[in-house]
């Protein structure tokens, strides 16, 4: 049975049963429609829509968030026409990804609201004019729903276009009976199970989880406007309790805005979660942390952990793939940082914390590919996620080149290639990231989102889920860039060189990478898609392009030394040895130049451990004395460093005659300077890389007189 059979079936059944509520950011009601209203006026959408096209052209929804669209998009299932949601345009504005889905679809009408004038001059301006039909002036008629079939086109979805230019997964009948049935199964729904839901009604999750699942298994759904949630996240939250939902959910950013939130304004006396039982997370990657400190949160109010729900999904799939066990809550393993950077998913005592997406669901199937030999993985080693079943769409409209790359894996029409990385342990799904926007430096692997966790998390000053990372080439090499996002509140009081040394000692410390370029960008720089993924790709190229508005702009006192000591290489080994602890070292200066210091250690017994190995913290205050005189270098007479922050990893031991301290300065300031250094153990011609460090320092004047 196919979803316009469904509602036809519950028109007749549940005919005064409220399939949908709207609430408005106060939390009022402000529309509703029962299962016979929708079939009515879904009817008389088909019957305007018969005029203007024939079974399987395609029909634009323009929409706010409404029930209107929900109006619009059945009626285009009864007409046979290709239903294709758009995000609504703002001000009359059409952004740039749906331009080029209106282009791409080549539709023959255009679903919207009364008083759209403007709007539409613009639409068709791109393909031509349309057949605009405002849905919400339409009257009664009667008419007979198109037969259509399990292999019948149902709609576009298009893609979120995070890595490319948004493409449209062709969503048939079948897929979407399939796929709700899985949804049921996981989720444990039946009529009873009251949806809350606030994902625009363009994104599968809106429409495939909140709006088709709710009609599948006869129950009723309460929406509200993404909108609404941003600006308040609790509005979410009490629509909850208010309605006594059983399944609501989000990504990571909707959980971390509750918290947020409750941390500002406390969790209210009279909010009861008790009665949700699905609260379902399928961001990539989902965050241990933030399940935890969710459920630490709002304990207080009933919410149980054991309540959340990790899963995983694409629009390639129609929605879902794998979901966790209804009850059990999350599975999460810790895993060794280097055994992951080469591909394997090894447990340990402290290591990257994962969650788990959940098992494969009835109906489907999963496996784990080596993306270059297309071989298959073994458990707990990482390779392509590769999906098969039902709920596998039919390809991309219009595109059989990419169809054939993504849809026919190794030649064989029943899997699809998710382009993400993952593993499975025991049947537990672990997604890791995607193929295209891994990064890999000095053959190892690192997942952005890694990266930009740390980076977000390194100095308060930086704007949660703001940050981007990639690579660009750097001669024969790949360089790693960061582009970071400053809080609005922050751009005023924070200190540029205080983050900058922040985020760098994050990197280093975390990751052993020393980060090639660092972009502090002014706040709403960095895009994202409508679900909130980094648009990464797009950051690329806007940084090759110098397209960002840095943080801050161009002050006097922010611009590097402009007056150095010109006489700096005595200045800088005239203090430097005269400290107890060089003398102690021994060590000596060889090369010294502007921002750049070279120190070189001999071996000497009293320095050493373990049969001939240099001491772990020789290695350190060599690294200390390496950048901090290489930041002297740029400093006025009279002045000198103070190290403030302090980061050493020691990459391999260190033995041989000599150890040779490379020093450079990473960022220069007035007040602050960030410096670098690399230290390398000699044995004859072989140098070994043995320890990087990143020491941030505060430039003081000395007393005159």
């Amino acid at each position: 049975m196919v979803l316009p059979e469904i509602l036809t079936g519950r028109a007749e059944t549940q005919p005064d049963q409220r399939a949908y509520v709207f609430v408005n950011e106060d939390g009022d009601e402000t529309a509703e429609l029962t299962y016979a209203a929708l079939h009515a006026k879904a009817l008389a959408v088909a019957a305007e829509l018969s005029r203007h096209c024939a079974p399987g052209d395609r029909a634009l929804l323009l929409f706010p968030q409404c029930l209107d669209f929900i109006v619009a998009y059945f009626g285009c299932l009864y007409a046979g026409v290709v239903a294709v949601p758009v995000n609504p345009p703002r001000r009359n504005r059409v952004q740039e990804a749906t331009r080029s889905i209106v282009r791409d679809c080549e539709p023959a009408a255009a679903l919207t609201l009364a008083g759209t004038a403007e709007l539409k001059s613009t639409v068709d301006d791109i393909c031509g004019e349309l057949a605009w039909i405002a849905v919400d002036e339409l009257p009664d008629a009667a008419f007979t729903p198109v037969d259509v079939t399990p292999d019948t086109l149902a709609f576009l979805q298009y893609t979120s276009g995070s890595t490319s230019k948004p493409k449209g997964v062709m969503v048939s009948h079948g897929n979407l009976v399939a796929n709700q049935a899985m949804i049921r199964h996981g989720f444990g729904h039946d009529s009873q199970s009251t949806v809350v839901g606030w994902a625009p009604f363009f994104h599968d999750q809106g429409l495939i989880g909140n709006v088709l699942q709710p009609l599948y298994v006869g129950a009723t759904s309460i929406l509200m406007s993404p909108g609404a949630f941003i600006r308040r996240p609790a509005l979410w939250l009490s629509t909850i309790s208010r309605y006594r939902a059983h399944t609501s959910g989000g990504p990571n950013f909707a959980y971390d805005a509750c918290v947020a939130q409750a941390a500002r304004a406390g969790v209210p006396d009279d909010l009861d979660l008790s009665s949700w039982r699905i609260a379902f997370n399928g961001a990539e990657p989902i965050r241990p942390a933030t399940l935890r400190r969710f459920s630490e949160t709002f304990a207080s109010a009933g919410f149980r952990e054991s309540a959340f729900y990790p899963c995983y999904g694409l629009a390639e799939a129609t929605l879902i793939v794998t979901g966790s066990r209804k009850g059990r809550g999350p599975l999460t393993l810790a895993a060794d940082v280097d055994e992951l950077a080469h591909g394997r998913l090894t447990p340990r005592a402290v290591g990257r914390e994962l969650a788990g997406s959940g098992t494969v669901l009835p109906g489907g199937d999963v496996r784990i590919v080596d993306p270059e030999t297309l071989e298959p993985r073994a458990s707990g080693e990482v390779g392509e996620i590769w999906v098969a079943g039902d709920h596998v769409t039919q390809g991309y409209w219009k595109r059989p080149e990419a169809t054939n790359e993504t849809f026919r894996a190794h030649g064989d029409a029943r899997f699809l290639r998710t382009g993400d990385l993952g593993a499975l342990a025991g049947d537990e799904l672990y997604v890791v990231g995607r193929i295209k926007d891994l990064i890999i430096i000095r053959g190892r692997n690192h997942y952005p989102h890694d990266l930009e966790h740390s980076v977000e998390r390194a100095h308060p000053a930086l704007r949660p889920g703001a940050v981007a990372a990639f690579t660009v080439p750097d001669g024969e090499h790949e360089k790693l860039v960061i582009v970071a996002e400053i809080n609005r509140d922050d751009r005023h009081d924070a200190d540029p060189a205080e983050v900058t040394g922040a985020i760098r000692a994050a990197v280093l410390r975390e990751h052993d990478l020393t980060i090639g370029a660092l972009v502090l960008a002014r706040h709403g720089e960095l895009q994202k898609t409508s679900s909130g993924k980094m648009m990464r790709a797009a950051a690329r190229n806007r940084y090759l392009t110098e397209g960002f508005a840095r943080w801050p702009q161009e002050r006097r006192e922010d611009k590097g030394m402009t007056e150095p000591n010109p006489d700096f290489a005595q200045a800088v080994t005239t203090v430097v040895l005269s400290m107890p602890a060089a003398k102690h070292l021994g060590f000596t200066f060889g090369r010294i130049e502007p921002g750049e210091v070279e120190i070189v250690q001999p071996f000497r017994v009293e320095l050493s451990q373990h049969n001939g190995f240099f001491q772990g913290g020789v290695l350190g205050s060599l690294a200390d004395f390496a950048a901090g005189s290489a930041a002297g270098t740029l400093l006025p007479a009279g002045w000198v460093n103070m190290t403030v922050d302090y980061t050493v990893k020691l990459v391999a031991p260190a033995k041989g005659e000599k150890v040779i301290a490379r020093g450079r300065v990473v960022k220069a300031g007035r007040t602050m300077t960030v410096a670098a250094a690399d230290l390398f153990a000699c044995a004859g011609d072989n140098e070994t890389l043995c320890a990087t460090a990143l020491v941030t320092m505060r430039n003081v004047p000395l007393p005159q007189g």
